[in-house]
């Protein structure tokens, strides 16, 4: 399925490209999401949902296979798999950037895939759910993210510089847990093999799931509702025969 959704951020053009499309910077404003660790271009890490009881987790990865500086078009391709087994979930996202007076528009086209229960409510209900989840992320961007000077931001960007630098093969992160086997900064790799990039743990607090039936809200309930209904009649069925 394809969804389209719109939002506005009051900051020049050329500031919104920097945040938007610097993953680490805004994956605390993800709902539900978790980044964990980052190897070269490609970021990994889950996503949690919950629908009533049920509470599914995608563990998965994404990267940008196209991100045009000039136009301001980034395209991220993001994939995952329930750790439960028990569906995929796989996306193409485009986001365009367009400059408006003082702020910038943001264009954002999801070419959605979701297999197992989660795919149960349709289009209808991911279009209200990622509209809404979207709403928050731009909350969070305003206020958590691009309230923050400039000044600030270089700052802690060149501390956490230094810090890679101090601690070689951390990449940038104490503790981090890469390969034992992973050349250190500035170590050349064996001869006739290609330099692995270093992998860095994200240490960020756990996020909470999304939970569906409180961001969708009525659309979500009415059509669970016959799916609660067969439950509870099966409990049902069961405690007489068992009486």
């Amino acid at each position: 399925m394809e969804l389209t959704n719109e939002f506005h951020v009051p900051v020049p053009l050329e500031r919104a490209w920097a945040v938007l499309t610097d993953v680490e910077r805004i994956a605390p404003c993800m709902p539900g999401a978790q980044l964990e660790e980052v190897e070269g271009s490609e970021y990994r890490g889950g996503v949690k949902i919950k629908v009533g009881p049920i509470t599914a987790q995608y563990k998965g990865k994404a990267s940008f296979i196209e991100k045009d500086d000039v136009n301001h078009k980034a395209v991220l391709k993001a994939e995952g798999r329930d750790t439960k087994g028990q569906g995929n979930a796989s996306a193409t996202v485009t986001a365009v950037l367009v400059s408006v007076g003082t702020g910038t528009n943001v264009t954002v086209t999801t070419d959605l895939t979701v297999t197992g229960k989660v795919a149960q409510f349709g289009r209808g209900v991911m279009a209200d759910v990622s509209k809404k989840l979207l709403e928050q992320f731009v909350h969070c961007l305003e206020h958590d993210v691009l309230s923050t000077p400039e000044e600030t931001v270089a700052a802690v960007a060149k501390e956490s510089a230094s810090v890679s630098e101090a601690t070689p093969g951390s990449g940038g992160v104490a503790g981090s847990s890469a390969g034992a086997n992973a050349p250190a900064s500035g170590a050349a790799a064996p001869l006739g093999e290609p330099e692995r990039p270093t992998v860095r743990k994200i240490d960020y607090k756990p996020a909470a799931p999304v939970n569906i039936l409180e961001t969708a809200g009525a659309p979500v309930i009415k059509r669970a509702a016959p799916i609660a209904a067969i439950v509870f009649l099966l409990v049902w069925l069961l405690r007489r025969r068992k009486k």
